[in-house]
């Protein structure tokens, strides 16, 4: 089912997307202090940077579109809860062992990547209703 999207879930998916851009950049170009500034392993975070950009196109495209379908805007939430979901797991499985600012880090991402999920799902909501 198309829906056509409202002005503020354009703008969240657009946000969503800067900072995915930033994020990524910061991770892939910082592949050489990052790990040890935050206690974590440096193939970890240059993974994670590249795997960032398929998504910024993806939501740049989102964006673009005129009408969405619900399914495209639910896949972009369930990812960002994914996301979210697994930076905590990071921390909590012990599987690394992060600085304090690496801890900061991986939980001040996990909160914004959260908060962009909610407003996307309020987006979508709203682009419902409009």
């Amino acid at each position: 089912m198309k829906f056509h999207n409202s002005r503020f879930l354009r703008w969240v998916l657009i946000a969503d997307a800067a900072t995915c851009v930033a994020t990524g950049l910061m991770l892939v170009f910082g592949f050489g202090f990052l790990p040890e500034l935050l206690g974590l392993p440096g193939q970890l975070l240059l993974y994670a940077g590249i795997s960032l950009f398929p998504f910024v196109m993806f939501l740049v495209w989102l964006a673009s579109r005129a009408s969405l379908s619900k399914g495209a805007v639910w896949t972009v939430i369930l990812l960002n809860a994914l996301w979210t979901l697994d930076s905590f797991l990071l921390l909590m499985t012990g599987w690394v062992n992060p600085t304090q600012l690496g801890y900061a880090f991986v939980t001040a991402q996990a909160i914004g990547v959260a908060l962009l999920a909610s407003l996307e799902y309020a987006g979508l909501k709203k682009s419902q209703l409009a």
